[in-house]
């Protein structure tokens, strides 16, 4: 039974070191020998592995693909191509040199047929992701200035495409070597004779100088150029512009929010492309926030958000999964929908998403400090001081942002009549940046186009502390303060009974809020409905001056169903009078 389950195995040569090279035979090709001159027609084989006896027999010509992991990598120049020695004597240096970074200084070099074509082998000992070496590959010898294309220069394995569509892509596969036309080469670039033996001895002395590791690949993944291919010129122009702004990590303080922001724009597109697996939302995003941002160099040195990085990766979360941005490969954006209380979906019975969740219990944080700084008595009346004291407890900057309905004096309930003239100020570009927390930052949408080195400032010149000769916060003064700037209020009688009055006042002004946008929404249907209304009856007068007698019949017939909306002195033709249909 366990033999039975296992999966199906050709015979295999042990005592053969020239196929133990190739050891992924699925999927193969084979082609039968050409005529002279003629290319072979390659055919694919996905019915059962390719066998070693099938190899030895040599009745067609055969080629392999790779795995999920490899021991060597290829490059294919053809006879024609401008990179073969023959046009370019000194181009396989320059590859070598391109490749050298990677710890591949060595190859082995052999013609791929008659044909003339060169096929350059590098061997290393460690089994390395046959993925991320073909993402290398092809990354190093693009940045060196060579164009990838077939007949000119390919690479094996070759950097797959992503599909959208959970398609499997298969690697490219290869002729194997010594089969009709295929010679070692010497340093002249002329053939030698030579047979597997040969071949194997020198495979395992160019793969003792090729030191080749997961790390090392890991480190130029980082600083190399990665090109996807498979998506669109401007997704892979935007993938390498976020790699250039994050992997060289802190350089200086005040970085942190910027990095941050692409971070976030980083792992929510494109990690499924870039590192395989699901995108990225909730907890596994911010998650892989953090993960990134520590491992990023001069984080220990200049970042100064060390002691709040989870929570300024949860903003920064919640920031783009509510903008414009959707993941790499979904068929449609997500729709851009209007604001609303999570509790007032809860309300009407919909199961709410984790972002409302999230949002709910920040609204009900700042509930609480608002509630425990009036039981204290010590809610500040201006804006500045208000937002400065809810930081104390713990609210982000972006949190209070966003929420500022529930503290702000100029905000509760009520949206200005700036932003209601102006519903596109607060929109942000690339990517959307959450306000930070710091005390000198700006914490809202201002009349100025803001820079994408700062945020927007929450706190409007209306009803501001913008007096110079003043401090910002107005906690000292401790007869008399001014609660939303209506109830005067002593820091002695302050208790449950005015903290219920203001309370009460926030949600009246919420639901006055309500009202006021139901009232409006009623208001701009009915002048659509005026305006449907008038074209109509436009469209009616045409009819009756038209001289048609189908359309004057219409327009009458309108006419009586509506009596008196109609001119009726332009009709220019008597009533036709219609045939009884009894």
């Amino acid at each position: 039974m366990v033999s039975a389950a296992r999966e199906f195995q050709y015979v295999q040569e042990w005592d053969d070191a020239f196929l133990m090279l190739f050891p992924h035979r699925f999927d193969y090709i084979w082609a039968n020998h050409p005529e002279p001159g003629v290319k072979p027609r390659w055919q694919t084989e996905n019915r059962h592995p390719l066998s070693d006896r099938l190899i030895r027999q040599g009745a067609y010509l055969y080629g392999v693909r790779f795995g999920a992991e490899t021991q060597y990598a290829l490059v294919d120049i053809d006879i024609t191509s401008l990179y073969h020695p023959s046009q370019d004597p000194l181009v396989v240096s320059r590859i070598v040199a391109a490749l050298e970074p990677l710890g591949l200084v060595s190859y082995l070099a052999c013609t791929s047929s008659y044909s003339g074509g060169l096929h350059l082998y590098f061997p290393f000992q460690r089994s390395q992701s046959s993925w991320q070496v073909a993402i290398v590959l092809a990354c190093l010898l693009e940045n060196a200035g060579f164009k990838l294309q077939p007949g000119q220069l390919e690479v094996f394995p070759n950097p797959r495409p992503f599909t959208t569509d959970g398609s499997y892509s298969l690697f490219n596969a290869h002729r194997l070597p010594l089969q009709a036309g295929s010679y070692l080469l010497n340093t002249e670039w002329q053939p030698v004779w030579s047979n597997s033996q040969t071949f194997v001895q020198q495979w395992q002395f160019v793969q003792q100088r090729n030191d080749l590791d997961s790390s090392t690949i890991k480190q130029v993944l980082k600083q190399a150029r990665r090109r996807q291919y498979g998506i669109s010129g401007k997704a892979e122009k935007f993938i390498n512009d976020l790699n250039t702004e994050i992997e060289q990590g802190w350089t200086g303080a005040g970085q942190t929010n910027r990095l941050l922001g692409r971070i976030t724009l980083r792992s929510y597109i494109f990690h499924h492309v870039l590192s395989g697996g699901k995108p990225l939302e909730g907890q596994a995003l911010i998650d892989e926030i953090v993960a990134v941002a520590r491992s990023l160099p001069g984080y220990g040195e200049w970042c100064h958000h060390q002691h709040e990085i989870e929570h300024r990766a949860e903003e920064w979360a919640r920031c783009i999964e509510n903008s414009h941005y959707f993941h790499f490969g979904s068929q449609l954006p997500k729709p851009k929908l209007e604001p609303q209380d999570p509790e007032l979906v809860s309300a009407i019975g919909q199961l709410p998403s984790w972002n409302e969740r999230q949002s709910a219990a920040t609204r009900d944080r700042i509930r609480q400090a608002i509630a425990d700084l009036l039981e204290k008595g010590s809610l500040p009346a201006r804006p500045t001081a208000r937002f400065q004291a809810l930081l104390e407890y713990g609210i982000g900057g972006g949190s209070l942002y966003r929420h500022r309905n529930l503290w702000h004096p100029n905000y509760l309930g009520l949206e200005t009549a700036q932003e209601a003239e102006s519903p596109s100020h607060c929109l942000v570009e690339n990517p959307p940046h959450p306000p930070a927390s710091s005390e000198n930052s700006q914490l809202d949408c201002t009349e100025k186009a803001s820079n994408w080195l700062s945020s927007p400032s929450l706190l409007s010149n209306d009803g501001g502390d913008n007096r110079q000769n003043k401090a910002s916060s107005d906690r000292s003064r401790s007869q008399e303060r001014s609660v939303d700037g209506n109830f005067p209020v002593s820091s002695s009688s302050v208790g449950a009974e005015y903290i219920q009055q203001v309370l009460f006042q926030m949600q009246a002004q919420q639901e006055a809020y309500q009202q006021a946008r139901r009232s409006a929404q009623l208001q701009r249907q009915r002048i659509r409905s005026e305006a449907q209304q008038k074209q109509q009856i436009d469209q009616m007068q045409r009819y009756l001056g038209s001289g048609d007698p189908i359309l004057i019949a219409e327009a009458r017939a309108w006419a009586e169903i509506n009596p008196g909306v109609l001119d009726m002195e332009q009709l220019q033709l008597p009533l036709i009078q219609m045939p009884n249909s009894e």
